[in-house]
Order: C-alpha cells, then structure tokens, then sequence
C-alpha cells in the first residue's frame, strides 16, 4: 500500500476492568417447579374417583411443567449473560478515560505543539474508516471558510481504520494557522465506490451507564463503545 501525506499512528486496545453485576434469583425456577406439583397433587387428590384425570392430560401438564421450567432457566442464563457483557464493556470503558478515540465525525483540532528546543510545530490526529479494499483514496483538509489547504492520497488501501496525522502544512507548502478545520474523504476501486466514513478525534472525559448501556463522555459528547472504531 502507498500512502502520500500520510503518518500512521500506533494502534491500541482496550482492556478490561471491574463493574458491578446485577443477581438473579436463582430460587424461581424451584419455586416454580414447587407450585406446579403443589397444584397437580391438588387436583390428584380431589379428582372424581369415577372419572379419574385422563392420563393424557396428566401427561401434557407435566410436558408444560418440562418447557416452563426450560424457559425460566434460558432467561436466567441470559440475564446473567448480559450482565457479564456489561461488566466486561464498563470495565473496558473505565480503561479508555485519559485518552484518545476515534469516531464518526469531520471535524479536525490542529494544535500548537512547543518541543524541548522550544520549536513550536503543528499537530493533529483524525481518521478514516474504509469498508472494503480501495484503490485510490482522497482526502480534502479544509478551512472554516470550505477552500480547501491541503489534499492527502492513499493507494491500494486495505479495509479497515486508519489514524492519519496532519503537521499543519498546507498543499502550497505554507503552515496553516491553529484552529478547527473539517475534511472529506472518498475512496474507488475498480471505478466503484468504496463507502469511506470521516473519524475524528476525541478525548475520553469518563464512563457513565444506565438504562441506555455504557457510555463514554468525551469531549465531542456521548458515544457508546460500539461508536469506537480506534483507541489511540
């Protein structure tokens, strides 16, 4: 793959960490059982000696018995099944507070950055998101006025996410100014287009839940860890 104007960052993982897990009550399904033969050895002892229960009925009954029983005990697996994966995605979320992420989004933050030697150089980080293998893929920096200051190119670019890293130099070779900037991406292959999706990036504030699942507080909003395509 030939990338022109473009620095690839390093990729990180998230990890795990601690949450709280809802209990099931794991006694329901007995109780269950425990009503059921309380109700059948009921109707055993008062049925009609001359017209005693059906053994078909008796049988049906405790097929129903089989399958509520079944039932309840799936729920149960999967109630504790979802309260794994939110321990597992509050615990990888906890992880990720201090730093930073990419997601859906076209917006670019190009920073003054003062080195060691007290140099002051530009930088900035965004993203793309290819959907599948691209030939030729374009990207257009803009200004807040829509010119645009600067045109990155890749070729041959494999599916998946790609932090880029922009130092601030424009198409004619000038440094453009500290300040938001916007971009656009587009990808072909074969003459066919390529969705190509926009990243941007932000920084991980902290971690809420509630009803709506585990959420990240960043400085752009609210994300869920589905929203995440890339931890920096």
């Amino acid at each position: 793959m030939a990338i022109s104007g473009i620095i690839d960052t390093p990729k990180a993982a998230a990890t795990n960490s601690v949450a709280t897990k809802d209990t099931t009550d794991t006694n329901s399904v007995q109780a269950d059982q425990d009503k059921f033969m309380k109700l059948l050895v009921t109707q055993l002892q008062n049925q009609d000696p001359l017209n005693p229960m059906d053994n078909a009925a008796m049988t049906s009954q405790l097929a129903q018995l089989s399958t509520v029983t079944g039932i309840n005990k799936v729920n149960a697996t999967l109630e504790s099944l979802r309260a794994d994966i939110t321990t597992s995605q509050s615990s990888a979320a906890i992880n990720l507070i201090g730093k930073g992420v990419l997601v859906e989004g076209k917006g670019i933050d190009l920073n003054s950055v003062t080195g060691e030697d007290d140099k002051v150089t530009k930088s900035s980080v965004f993203g793309i998101d290819l959907a599948s293998d691209s030939q030729a893929v374009s990207i257009e920096i803009k200004d807040k006025a829509g010119k645009t200051v600067r045109t990155m190119s890749m070729t041959n670019a494999e599916a998946g996410t790609y932090p880029i890293t922009w130092d601030g130099t424009k198409d004619d070779k000038t440094v453009a100014d500290a300040g938001s900037y916007t971009f656009t991406v587009s990808a072909t292959s074969a003459g066919n287009t390529v969705t190509a999706t926009p990243l941007q990036l932000a920084a991980v504030a902290s971690v809420s839940t509630g009803s709506g699942g585990v959420k990240l507080n960043t400085s752009l909003g609210h994300f869920a860890m589905s929203d995440v395509k890339e931890v920096l």
